[in-house]
Order: structure tokens, then C-alpha cells, then sequence
């Protein structure tokens, strides 16, 4: 059975002395962690495999994110429960890009007494120390200039959001990343449909899986622009005779439509005797509220 365990000082400093919340790519190290040497979570948790690495997801809201993230044509690199520094420094970026100029970046402590709000501690047998405070996602995605730029994005329950500490800890959350000139996003549930969220969902096996050629994309998507209107059963039989291969014909649609070369309206049922409707390139990008950068309201 499972323990319950406290966030401490003495597990702080485990993680400074591991490496949490370092790294890049495959070689990231989140900062929280799912898995019995760490403290558990409140929400309901969740490992994703996505590039080379398991991604650690601390509740539903995140692992929907995920989805939404990957998703992005021009996302590069995504980090989770990434740890915001408590002093100040070096802007993130210089991680992704050696020729970030030196300059130095307001942390959290001084966030926090610049905003007249008290920074969290933790506790243990006298012992005290700042905790560190983390951003859920950060981005790094390619821009039509062909440069990077970071976007950070938090998940919250609406419901957490009534809450004035949790509003006071977002808020040096969001100036954090604003000293830093980057875009930061709040997401809740009202923000996205929750019948696409259910499709990536229950899509995700196929759309993560085994890579398929680029190739087989346009063929997918040539095929499912010329059957619009029939039912996704006989689209998909129609590129298992195709390709000889059920599974790979389901791997090459969904990867499609997660990629946006097949604009599929997302809120449709999840019966497969229902037609395929196909949407704009602009309607379908509306469906994703990251790639919109939506955000909700503290």
C-alpha cells in the first residue's frame, strides 16, 4: 500500500540535488513526478508516452492539454511541471537557444512581495524553506519567422479559481512569465469544448502511435476530403484496402486529424456509422484553445 507523503524541505532539496526540472527533450526531468517516491497528487494522474519520454500529467485537465499541445504543427519541445525560479536569473529560453543574451529575470520571492502576497513555505520539524512554485506546460514552438518562442499554460478546475489563494499564486505565476515577455494561458474546462476533448481521448491510441509516413497523410487526406459526407466506418475501409492494413489506416487518419490536414469537426459522436463533416482550416483551430490562446480570467 501506498504511503502518504508531505512535501518537505529535506524532499526539496532531493530534488535540486537530482536535477528535477532540468533538461531538455527526451533528457527533461519534471519537477513533480508520478511514482511512489513522491507525494501524490490531488487530482487523478496520468503517463503519457510522447517523444522518446513519458509525460507526467497530475490530473485530467493536463492530460487533455497534452493532447491540445501535440497537436500543434509548430510545437518543438514540451516540458511539464517545470519549476519557476525563486530568485532571480536567466531567462528560460537560454535552455533551447545558446545565443540567448545574457539578462537577468525577476523570480518568484520577489514576485510575490512586489504583489503584497505571502510566498508559500513548507514545513518540517522546525525546518522552513520557500517552496518552489511550477507552471504546468512550457512550449517551445517555432514561429513563421522560423525563431522560438516559449508560451506557458496552466490547468485549473473552474471551481478552484474561487479560491483567493489560488488566485494570489496564479497571479505570481502570470507576472512571472510576463517579466519574461511570454505569453502565459489558464485554461479551464470552459474554454474547449468537452465532446472534442473526448475525441482526442478516445482517439489518442492511433493519433500517438506508430509514426506513419507523410506520404500516407496526403493520401489519407486526399481520400477523406473526396468521401466527406459518408460515415468514418467506410472512409476507414476504404484506406484499409488501400494501405492492407487496419491499424495502420486508423493510425494514418487520426494522425490526419490531429495534425489539421483533415480539418474533422471534432464534436461529433463517437459512433462510426456518423458521417465525416470536415471544417475550415480556421474552425478547426478554434476547437484547440491552446493553439488559440485562450485564457481564462483570474
Amino acid at each position: 500500500m501506498r504511503t502518504t507523503k508531505r512535501f518537505t524541505p529535506t524532499v526539496l532539496a532531493r530534488f535540486f540535488k537530482i536535477g528535477r526540472g532540468t533538461g531538455t527533450f527526451e533528457n527533461y526531468i519534471p519537477w513533480h513526478r508520478v511514482g511512489r517516491s513522491d507525494p501524490s497528487s490531488c487530482g487523478r494522474s496520468h503517463l503519457q508516452m510522447w517523444h522518446g519520454r513519458q509525460r507526467e500529467l497530475l490530473s485530467d485537465g493536463e492530460w487533455v492539454g497534452l493532447f491540445f499541445a501535440v497537436s500543434m504543427k509548430n510545437l518543438v519541445d514540451l516540458t511539464e511541471q517545470f519549476p519557476l525560479s525563486l530568485e532571480d536569473g536567466q531567462h528560460e529560453m537560454a535552455a533551447h537557444r545558446a545565443d540567448t543574451p545574457p539578462s537577468r529575470h525577476p523570480g518568484t520571492l520577489e514576485i510575490a512581495k512586489r504583489l503584497g502576497y505571502k510566498h508559500p513555505k513548507t514545513n518540517e520539524k522546525g525546518l522552513s524553506s520557500e517552496w518552489v512554485m511550477t507552471t504546468d506546460f512550457i512550449l517551445v514552438l517555432r514561429t513563421p519567422a522560423n525563431k522560438l518562442e516559449l508560451l506557458a499554460v496552466a490547468f485549473k478546475p473552474s471551481a478552484d479559481l474561487k479560491k483567493k489563494r489560488t488566485k494570489e499564486l496564479l497571479n505570481i505565476e502570470r507576472e512571472y512569465w510576463l517579466a519574461r515577455g511570454v505569453t502565459w494561458l489558464l485554461i479551464t474546462p470552459e474554454l474547449f469544448d468537452q465532446r472534442v476533448a473526448l475525441r482526442l481521448r478516445d482517439t489518442m491510441p492511433w493519433a500517438l502511435g506508430g509514426v506513419v509516413p507523410e506520404r500516407d497523410l496526403s493520401i489519407a487526406n486526399a481520400v477523406t476530403h473526396e468521401l466527406q459526407g459518408h460515415s468514418l466506418t467506410y472512409i476507414l475501409e476504404q484506406l484499409t484496402a488501400r494501405f492492407g492494413d487496419d491499424d495502420h489506416a486508423k493510425r494514418t487518419f487520426w494522425q490526419s486529424v490531429w495534425c489539421g490536414k483533415i480539418p474533422l469537426d471534432l464534436r461529433r459522436g463517437w459512433r462510426p456509422h456518423l458521417p465525416v463533416t470536415l471544417l475550415s482550416a480556421a474552425e478547426f483551430l478554434s476547437l484547440n484553445p491552446i493553439a488559440g490562446r485562450r485564457s481564462s480570467w483570474i
